[in-house]
């Protein structure tokens, strides 16, 4: 267990929201942590559409999704936030002294005044295949996520699916494992032209393997692989030999440990008030495409718009005897030095 992490205000999800979030509260002087269950910013955006445009982002006919994610980030430099990508909130606790206790499945602790949820439609998690037994070689020897690349070293890696998941992470293990076979259902990948074109040079050079079949059944004592059975496409079954496997099947949108915090929810979505967009839960807060009140939009521009309101209202738990003095980025002074643009 690490040392816990004081701050102002966590947030829950570093989507395009959640990241807006942290420019609202920025300006008010609040620090922000943000946690999300992928290994990088963006949300939807970057997970699952990164290339699409988008057209209604003001002042933007047009912007693709991860250039929206890039200048968010931008935006946001000067705040300083942390990230922790990799994790899922599983724990959040009100404290004696109305903090809140927020804990991830890695262990992480936080101890913050308030609690931002801009999950979009809740965590992602990933599909798992349909291979028989698979649940009991979860989180030793099957894996949906790299968190610590040092755990895959000299190991045997198989690793299924056809996209830039797939495809980045053989290209990244290879080197440090003792042999990767990536297996996908057809001789097509769905992965970005410059990483196939790596992916075949590595198998053409012998230094990495490629299989084209399924996953018909895993092979070991219930919890340490050594080995993987595939069905292959002219009808043949092989066993690869495996200590590690990671199935990219896509990834799939749930509500998560969120159900479970108490908050008040309608249709599987979060209650807030359109005031602050707190929820039944003072100090914690929804924004985005998590959250439910009469009227909703589920439009990124509600979300900002959402975040903004939020702020300010975080800012009266946090500081409740500081006076707030509404200012506009455009004539302030103070706002300019801290956006470094004075």
């Amino acid at each position: 267990m690490s040392e816990r992490i004081t701050t102002d205000v966590v947030i829950i999800g570093a989507g395009p929201v959640g990241l807006f979030a942290v420019f609202e509260l920025g300006l008010l002087d609040l620090k922000c942590h943000l946690i999300d269950i992928l290994d990088k910013p963006g949300g939807q955006c970057a997970e699952l559409y990164p290339e699409k445009p988008i057209y209604d982002i003001p002042a933007y006919p047009t912007i693709g999704a991860q250039e929206l994610i890039d200048k968010l980030q931008e935006q946001i430099r000067p705040f300083g936030p942390t990230f922790h990508f990799g994790q899922q909130v599983e724990k959040l606790e009100k404290q004696a002294d109305g903090s809140f206790l927020v804990g991830t499945d890695a262990g992480t602790e936080f101890s913050a005044k308030v609690v931002v949820i801009a999950a979009g439609g809740g965590s992602f998690q990933p599909k798992r295949p349909p291979v028989p037994g698979i649940e009991s070689y979860e989180g030793t020897s099957v894996f949906y996520s790299v968190r610590k690349m040092d755990a895959f070293r000299d190991q045997k890696i198989v690793i299924v699916g056809g996209g830039d998941s797939a495809l980045d992470w053989t290209l990244n293990l290879q080197p440090i494992a003792e042999r990767v076979t990536i297996v996908h259902r057809r001789d097509e990948f769905r992965g970005a032209p410059h990483s196939v074109e790596q992916m075949r040079k590595l198998v053409a050079e012998g230094k990495l393997d490629m299989v084209i079949g399924q996953v018909a059944g895993l092979e070991g004592d219930g919890t340490n692989l050594s080995g993987v059975a595939i069905k292959k496409n002219d009808g043949e079954t092989i066993t690869v030999p495996a200590t590690r496997m990671m199935p990219f099947f896509g990834l799939t949108m749930k509500l998560g440990p969120i159900a479970n915090w108490g908050l008040n929810l309608t249709e599987n979505l979060i209650a807030v008030d359109t005031e602050k967009f707190e929820t039944n839960e003072p100090g914690i807060f929804a924004i985005g495409d998590i959250n439910w009140y009469p009227g909703k939009l589920k439009l990124i521009l509600s979300g900002f718009h959402e975040a903004a309101l939020m702020a300010q209202a975080a800012k009266k738990i946090v500081d409740p005897s500081k006076r707030i003095v509404f200012q506009y980025t455009t004539s302030s002074t103070s706002l300019q030095k801290k956006l470094g643009v004075q």
